[in-house]
């Protein structure tokens, strides 16, 4: 992986026209600038008949690296796809018959529901995300695992739970959707990493990658295979005897291009910002938030905020002061990035409080 120039907190910042009363990259990013420009250049050219493949395929390989470099592994060790459930469907594929799964309580159905219906006698076991680590057993076959939970916002102990699975050689998968983007996540701690890219990379939707390791990935079968995941794609369209690419690219489902083109923007801001700084701008919004309303700190910081509100009450208010946020689970849920401030603090916790 080669260096590139960072981009600076406040860059990052002036790529938002703005995100004013937005609470809820948790559910969507906001588009950048520049995203919204590829889209309307795109539709444009297409809407004349300058539609360029080759611009799109080099923009899928473009996005490729980027987030490479956001997850620090090289390119040739990420697929692309368009959805977390589909690429986690292809781990659940290449299970033992009988092998147990162990999840934390409640988490992101699209990284369990391929496990549960994968059939072959596999075993779904759940327990409290407190807990995963040393739940760990010698017969776990895959810990599956979002880093930060959707519903609640909590951060797992990705220290506890990658040493307790090393010690009996379970495999890791790490869904890293609600972090990357203000969490760092490094993939080669997990024998898979999946990420789709429309909330906090701020991509549109349709844009999901898998990184694997070279070791994990080669007990893999690319039950998804197309004409994409050829060594040579444009000689792979037709027939079966084609040439699969050697690198994990033959993992790819057939790219979305214009989510592609439109993503390329936004995940070459985040590949080139500061890691730190975004997770310590996003985190310190959401620890003032917790301060003025009294709400108890995380043990580990997470730039997503949410508590009890089971009759949806304190949701209403929020979206009656025109702020934007979002509930799951009985429970309401504001999430600060980067294009908010302290002023969306503010104005949050003023409506809540009339």
């Amino acid at each position: 992986m080669t260096a590139t120039l960072q981009h600076s907190l406040s860059d990052v910042r002036e790529a938002f026209t703005g995100g004013r009363d937005y609470l809820s990259a948790c559910t969507s990013g906001l588009p950048t600038r520049a995203t919204r420009a590829a889209v309307i250049a795109d539709l444009d050219a297409a809407s004349v008949g300058a539609l360029n493949t080759g611009a799109y395929a080099t923009a899928a390989e473009n996005c490729r690296a980027h987030f490479a470099r956001l997850v620090r592994v090289d390119s040739d060790r990420i697929a692309i796809g368009s959805q977390t459930s589909v690429l986690t469907s292809l781990l659940a594929a290449s299970l033992p018959d009988g092998a147990e799964v162990l999840v934390p309580d409640k988490e992101f159905s699209s990284i369990v529901l391929p496990f549960v219906h994968a059939g072959r006698g596999i075993h779904i076991r759940s327990v409290p995300l407190e807990s995963l680590a040393a739940e760990i057993r010698t017969h776990t076959t895959l810990v599956a695992f979002s880093l930060v939970q959707s519903a609640t916002g909590a951060v797992a102990d990705s220290d506890a739970i990658e040493q307790a699975a090393r010690a009996v050689g379970a495999r890791l998968l790490c869904d890293a959707t609600q972090a990357i983007g203000w969490l760092p996540a490094d993939a080669d701690r997990y024998d898979a990493l999946v990420c789709h890219a429309y909330k906090w990379l701020c991509t549109p939707r349709g844009v999901a990658f898998l990184a694997l390791s070279e070791e994990y990935a080669a007990t893999l079968r690319p039950i998804h295979a197309g004409w994409c995941a050829g060594e040579d794609p444009w000689a792979s369209c037709y027939g079966h005897e084609v040439d699969l690419a050697v690198s994990a690219r033959r993992f790819d489902v057939s790219p979305a291009w214009q989510a592609l083109v439109a993503a390329e923007p936004a995940l070459e801001l985040f590949a080139r910002a500061d890691r730190d700084a975004l997770r310590e701008y996003t985190t310190s919004l959401a620890t003032r938030f917790r301060e003025r309303m009294g709400l108890e700190q995380p043990e580990r910081a997470s730039a997503i905020v949410t508590w009890c509100d089971p009759d949806g009450r304190d949701l209403a208010a929020l979206a009656a002061a025109g702020i934007t946020a979002s509930g799951r689970d009985g429970r309401a849920r504001v999430a600060f990035h980067v294009f908010n401030d302290s002023h969306d603090v503010e104005r949050a916790v003023a409506a809540l409080e009339r």
